[in-house]
């Protein structure tokens, strides 16, 4: 006879007390995370792995490992090479021609995740004969997934889906000159990973480290809460170099904050938009 599956719920001052052991036993902050996207993903950790909430808080104290898995399962790890092709496109179109213009071009693709979208940005720079005076810092909070970034080495299986985003962004090239297929990975080619750090950051907390002509954070501060996507906003106003550029995802502005006051909007479809002040 099948054994039930026990589901698992978790409540929201539960939750609070979660973010509180957190903080304590790891320095690690989930306070400015949206409450019913923590609780989605708790709920999933508590399933996958049978606990309950007392279980729960007693892995993240005692068990060896735990508070990191936690932390990597818990943060949003979603991306893919040339996602939303018009928005490379405005890219290419609105930002290159900016960009062309400095000696020398900075970029920080901020909640990278596993890195396609910065190695995306890295073919565009190519394609505009720009890669070899530009660098791009990747980061994210989740170690694990920049170690998946770092060695640019992806399932081929998923270069289907990313051969369609960029033949709809450019008819006229193949993403396949960029990598080279070995069974079934895809290894992104080294003159694309030349010019790439990826390292660890927390945007609730960590400071200004660079001075950017492009900031891309797409699809991460609709995790957030009003009070830490002030924070990041600001933090990304700081970080920009005049007239750099800021690109948001599609469900996120900066039209209703203070610091919109010292940029004009470059695009409002793709929410890209330029420091004027």
């Amino acid at each position: 006879m099948a054994e039930l599956k026990v589901t698992y719920d978790i409540t929201f001052p539960e939750i609070e007390e979660l973010i509180f052991l957190l903080k304590n036993v790891s320095d690690f902050d989930l306070s400015g995370y949206t409450r019913s996207s923590l609780k989605r993903r708790i709920q999933r950790i508590m399933n996958l792995e049978s606990l309950d909430f007392v279980d729960l808080k007693n892995a993240l104290i005692n068990i060896p490992g735990f508070q990191q898995f936690f932390i990597q399962e818990v943060t949003v790890n979603v991306t893919e090479m040339f996602r939303d092709p018009a928005f490379f496109n405005r890219l290419n179109t609105e930002i290159i021609p900016y960009l062309q213009t400095f000696p020398r071009i900075k970029i920080w693709s901020a909640g990278c995740s596993t890195g396609e979208e910065v190695y995306s940005l890295a073919i565009l720079l190519k394609e505009n004969n720009l890669y070899d005076r530009s660098f791009i810092y990747g980061t994210d909070i989740n170690s694990k997934v920049l170690d998946i970034a770092k060695k640019g080495i992806y399932p081929l299986r998923k270069f289907k889906d990313y051969s369609d985003n960029f033949n709809a962004y450019n008819s006229k090239e193949s993403l396949s000159k960029y990598y080279t297929a070995r069974y079934e990975a895809a290894i992104i080619n080294h003159d694309i990973r030349q010019n790439i750090l990826f390292s660890t950051h927390n945007l609730a907390s960590d400071q200004v480290f660079n001075e950017f002509h492009l900031i891309t954070c797409r699809n991460v501060l609709i995790y957030f809460d009003l009070e830490l996507q002030e924070r990041v906003i600001n933090l990304f106003y700081e970080s920009l170099a005049l007239f750099g550029f800021l690109c948001l995802g599609t469900k996120e502005t900066i039209l209703k904050h203070p610091v919109m006051a010292n940029f004009k909007v470059v695009d409002k479809e793709f929410n890209i938009y330029q420091k004027i002040k």
